[in-house]
């Protein structure tokens, strides 16, 4: 009886199933493919010393080779590959041997397991490739801001399979952000990848008392009113932690935001803090034309939007996207 034992460089060693274990204590042999396997350590630690040996490099001699193994052993044989796959070609060659073979996962990766070798990518680009090393929280701005862009329009065309890629790019953004904020000391605005989730993690709880505390809600509209409220919250617990002056609705606000989506993001907050329609509001008359009337129209066509629960940024990109296919459809006519 052989044992094909596959476990995952990213599950911590030694952290193997019930299953794992008593099949490597019950095996007169247990054989690793490699000196440098991960979960050594953690077995010779447990009692269980396995040998290492080295297969031919061709399917065929490495199923001759563990048929000959099994053969010679008192009892079950472990077998740690290299990997962490079993290979199609060895096993259909085992078969064939008359070998009774059961290939055993020792231990499952939890969800989210393989941003461990994008972490481990990052820290190896970041010292070895020229380019990446140059790079500064200020020069991967424009690339955050483009790959952001890049994945909403996968959305907006409905094309998921490049959504999968575009999301991919985002989260590229983010590592490196925290990778290049890993190098400064804590006390220099210094962190990792880990404070980043850590952050999160803790900000999601928060926020979600009615998932992971005792609030209770009947609705969506429910969940919004609590959030903005926690929000409402934080914002005067940062206020006085900092020893500025009074909190303002407007806290936190990115400035640096599309204008459109600022101006949205303006009025949904002041209309939320109970603020009196202003000058701009929808039904005002428009302006003559001038700089600055213009910025007070574009004011008022932002708060009719609103007013219709309309994203003016999505719905002038909707119109941008329609006013480009009129333009190709010009020139496909001959102009």
């Amino acid at each position: 009886m052989l044992t094909v034992l596959l476990s995952s460089p990213r599950v911590a060693p030694g952290l193997l199933t019930w299953q794992a274990w008593s099949a490597l204590r019950a095996a007169s042999r247990v054989l690793a493919g490699s000196a440098g396997h991960p979960q050594l350590p953690a077995l010779t630690a447990a009692g269980v010393t396995p040998e290492i040996v080295e297969l031919p490099a061709d399917a065929a001699g490495q199923a001759a080779f563990l048929s000959a193994a099994v053969a010679a052993a008192d009892g079950p044989v472990v077998w740690l590959p290299p990997g962490d796959s079993a290979d199609a070609e060895l096993l259909a060659g085992l078969s064939a041997a008359g070998i009774q073979v059961r290939v055993l996962h020792g231990a499952k990766e939890p969800p989210g397991a393989h941003l461990l070798d994008l972490v481990s990518i990052m820290d190896t680009l970041r010292v070895s490739c020229p380019w990446d090393k140059e790079q500064t929280h200020a020069s991967l701005v424009r690339y955050l801001l483009e790959e952001a862009y890049e994945a909403v329009e996968t959305v907006e065309d409905g094309d998921l399979a490049s959504l999968r890629e575009e999301l991919g790019d985002v989260l590229l953004q983010v590592l490196f952000h925290a990778r290049i904020a890993a190098e400064r000391a804590a006390g220099d605005g210094g962190f990792t990848i880990d404070d980043v989730a850590d952050t999160l993690a803790a900000k999601l709880i928060r926020r979600h008392p009615h998932v992971f505390g005792s609030t209770a809600v009947s609705s969506a509209a429910d969940v919004n009113r609590n959030w903005e409220e926690i929000k409402k919250a934080e914002r005067s617990q940062r206020s006085a932690a900092a020893g500025g002056g009074p909190p303002s609705v407007l806290d936190g606000v990115p400035f640096g935001q599309p204008a459109l989506s600022l101006a949205a993001q303006l009025q949904r907050r002041a209309e939320r803090a109970g603020m009196p329609a202003a000058s701009f509001a929808a039904g005002d008359p428009p302006g003559d034309g001038d700089a600055g009337e213009i910025g007070e129209d574009l004011m008022r066509v932002v708060a009719r939007a609103q007013a219709a629960g309309l994203d003016p940024e999505l719905e002038l990109r909707a119109a941008a996207r329609r006013f480009a296919e009129q333009v190709r459809s010009w020139e496909r006519s001959g102009g």
